[in-house]
């Protein structure tokens, strides 16, 4: 029978999900000769056989291993060079095309096995296989073989190397396989200035002996360090808010499994699917009332957010302490996570009772991935471990693009790259007021441009002059020659969410609701209803504009916007008659705060939609005096409104025209609220009437603007499209009105994604005609 020989390369996920020993047995059940083996771009098979044979191999990679992705494959002709057998080879070195992946949750055979006394893994808590376990957080070269991981200092023993030998085997060509002879290991650490550590499997028991002694304890995983004490502890977790500076940001909890996530939390099939998806992220959902956490995990929030054990070591870890466990990120307030032994034991002082940690390193710092159910869909809020880095792919008109670094803004940093038609946004980073934030940035990008092999032509940056990432960008466009493409920040936002879903119809309307960004104009935006391609943006709408007294201030204190609200909707005479009604306003310098806004001395104007939540829920006093972390009050009024027993009638808000914009009018819906509220409407009843009432002049507006311009698809971006209540109201009312729309899901609504609309934009304006 006629041979013939091929080369074919797979590009796409294709590096450490198993896609090689795939290969292998595809090609031994066909009789095929050659070899395969993973290079910078992908998978390289080259192989020999008579050609219905190798046609068969084609078919077949059509259906490749659960965890991997494919994008392209190609054939070409090669020489017969005699092979006998076919062949895994070792890789060649370089830097990747082919896509890194992300860390993945143990499976349930790797669970199966530590939980079998019988087996060599039993209770081990770094077990892992071709179907698991770290990736991304253990990379440190391209391509993924164990030589090129923080697996490379574990000589595996002869049973692990007869595993990883072995075709037939799960583990077969396992990177991080490992057992108790030769892997990792634990150690404990107790005491406040540490000591010597205790080594072994009694160190996970010290561990939990501490954690039901109601202490807090580092724990290693993945990604870094997260800090634990016990769910149900109200005492503990006390402990832990006032140690790490964090008083009332909601805190993650870990459960054992999917019956005592049920336990403690109503869920729908997406959240179920998402709580149990591969990426482990934390998934908000909401909690019962006839079983709750202590009051003090997630204060005044009707939703809490529950991750599943991903690694076995939390796995062994819930199975021996058998409730759940608060994981909050390892750090001191404003700080990047911890990640490395000596790190944790110097920066956790005074914070940590006891250490648990382990001797294998973590490449880089990845914080827990956080995603929500919204319209139906699991949606990312912050990306993160399980998710980063893999790629995104851009719409093709793009593809001939040069490469782009987006710098994105400086809350919830993170930038974005691109390269041959995809979008690689990093992982969460942190604020960028931190100098330690801004350091974790120029480290991740410089480890993302070696690993993947990119180098910019263009920086794209936020049109803000006092963002730290455009002076982050713009230095760098100094140094390296770059060229620099200023993308406004909303137009960020909606080029986002155009890309993410593939839009290539031209422009769309867009509603880009947050807390603020700065305008064209040089005023501070944040709800605003606006035409957009990938090239220009224009503003159709927009909230009608009220003063921010104190400035930034007024975005940490929200009874500053209720007063600006009300002095804009009554007059300052009018609200002076109401405001000893309001609990918010009491005993407030607001003499002095009118004094500043007519003098417009540090009184910007502001359209923000997150402005506007801050003021209602200082109005229905959800709100505290101060705010402890970026985006409380609006939390705090969505709970609220989660709270009310059934609809009822929206407060509504007015429209008008000016200054050629339709502008929604806020003043309307505050005349309506205060007579709710001197009739006793409930504070939840409020807060659900302002969503629905927001929600429909919205929809309105847009369907107005839809009518106008005759376009027919708008897409939705902004932090303020995590609320879950007024996506839920807004997207049906959208849709009743006969409009397409557009939300994200694997990128971020928020500032984390920012940074895609970036480089869409800066890749779409320098593209090659």
């Amino acid at each position: 029978m006629p041979e013939c020989a091929e080369e074919i390369l797979v590009t796409g996920l294709v590096q450490g999900v198993g896609f090689r020993p795939f290969v292998w047995r595809l090609a031994q059940k066909l009789g095929l000769r050659g070899y395969v083996s993973n290079r910078g771009d992908g998978v390289r098979i080259v192989v020999a056989g008579p050609p219905e044979r190798m046609a068969a191999l084609v078919d077949a990679l059509a259906s490749p291993p659960p965890r991997a992705r494919i994008v392209a494959i190609s054939r070409s002709t090669a020489q017969d060079e005699g092979w006998q057998d076919f062949t895994i080879q070792a890789s060649q070195p370089g830097t990747v095309q082919a896509g890194i992946v992300a860390d993945l949750a143990v499976c349930p055979a790797c669970i199966a096995e530590i939980a079998d006394k019988k087996d060599r893994r039993y209770q081990y808590a770094f077990t892992n296989c071709t179907d698991c376990g770290p990736r991304f957080s253990i990379v440190t070269g391209i391509p993924y073989d164990r030589a090129r991981t923080t697996m490379a200092a574990f000589a595996m023993c002869p049973a692990c190397a007869a595993e990883y030998a072995n075709p037939q085997d799960r583990r077969f060509h396992a990177q991080p396989v490992a057992c108790p002879v030769c892997g990792p290991r634990l150690m404990f650490v107790a005491g406040p200035k540490g000591g010597n550590p205790v080594v072994g499997d009694v160190a996970l028991d010290l561990a939990v002996s501490s954690l039901l002694a109601g202490q807090v304890v580092a724990i290693k995983g993945i990604g870094g360090f997260h800090l634990a004490c016990l769910a149900g502890s109200e005492g503990a977790i006390a402990a832990l808010r006032e140690r790490k500076s964090r008083p009332t940001r909601p805190l993650a909890v870990m459960v054992r499994d999917m019956a005592m996530a049920e336990a403690y939390a109503h869920f729908c099939a997406a959240e179920r699917q998402a709580l149990e998806d591969v990426s482990a992220p934390v998934v908000l959902v909401r909690q019962r009332r006839e079983r709750a956490f202590a009051p003090n995990v997630a204060p005044g929030m009707e939703r809490v957010g529950l991750l599943l054990p991903y690694t076995p070591l939390h796995v062994v870890l819930m199975q021996k302490i058998g409730q759940p466990l608060v994981m909050s990120s390892a750090n001191r307030s404003g700080q990047p996570q911890v990640v490395h032994n000596a790190e944790a034991l110097e920066n956790l002082q005074g914070i940590a009772d006891a250490w648990l940690m382990h001797d294998r390193p973590i490449a880089r710092r990845l914080d827990d991935s956080v995603v929500r159910v919204l319209a139906g869909q699991a949606r990312v809020l912050r990306r993160g471990r399980g998710l980063a880095p893999e790629p995104l792919p851009l719409p093709a008109l793009m593809a001939k693009s040069p490469p782009v670094l987006a710098m994105g803004g400086d809350l919830k940093a993170a930038f974005c790259l691109t390269q041959g038609g995809r979008a690689l946004l990093s992982h969460h980073l942190g604020d960028m007021a931190q100098l330690a934030t801004e350091q974790a940035m120029l480290a991740a990008l410089a480890d993302y441009r070696a690993l993947f092999g990119q180098t910019p032509a263009i920086v794209a940056v936020d049109g803000h002059p006092g963002y730290r990432s455009r002076a982050v960008g713009q230095k760098l466009v100094e140094d390296q020659g770059w060229l620099l493409e200023t993308v406004w920040h909303h137009h960020a936002h909606i080029a986002a969410t155009m890309a993410e879903n593939g839009w290539e119809q031209g422009p769309v309307l867009g509603l880009a609701l947050d807390g603020t960004g700065y305008g064209p104009d040089g005023t501070l935006w944040g709800c605003e209803m606006l035409v957009c391609d990938y090239a220009h943006m224009t503003r159709l709408g927009r909230l009608a504009t009220v003063p921010m007294p104190g400035g930034e201030k007024a975005a940490r204190e929200p009874w500053r916007m209720l007063l600006a609200h009300l002095d804009n909707a009554l007059g300052a005479e009018g609200a002076s008659k109401v405001q000893a009604q309001l609990c918010a306003l009491k005993d407030r310098p607001v003499d002095a705060l009118r004094s500043m806004v007519r003098a417009g001395v540090n009184a910007p104007l502001t359209s923000s939609a997150g402005r506007l939540f801050d003021a209602m829920a200082a109005f229905v006093g959800s709100a505290p005096p101060r705010l402890s972390y970026e985006g409380e009050a609006a939390m705090q009024l969505e709970a609220l409104a989660e709270r009310a027993e059934g609809a009822c009638a929206p407060l509504e808000f007015g429209l008008r025209l000016c200054e050629d914009l339709l502008e929604i009018d806020p003043a309307p819906m505050w005349r309506a609220g205060l007579h709710r509220l001197a009739e006793g409407v409930s504070g939840p009843e409020l807060a659900w009437a302002f969503h629905a009432g927001l929600a429909h002049i919205l929809a309105k507006a847009t369907d107005q603007l839809a009518r106008r311009t005759g376009l027919g698809t708008v897409a939705l971006a902004g932090g303020v499209m995590h609320n879950g209540v007024l996506v839920g109201l807004l997207v049906p009312l959208l849709q009743a009105a006969g409009l397409r729309v557009l939300l994200p899901a694997h990128v971020p609504a928020g500032d984390g994604g920012l940074a895609v609309g970036q480089a869409a934009v800066a890749a779409y304006r320098r593209r090659q005609v």
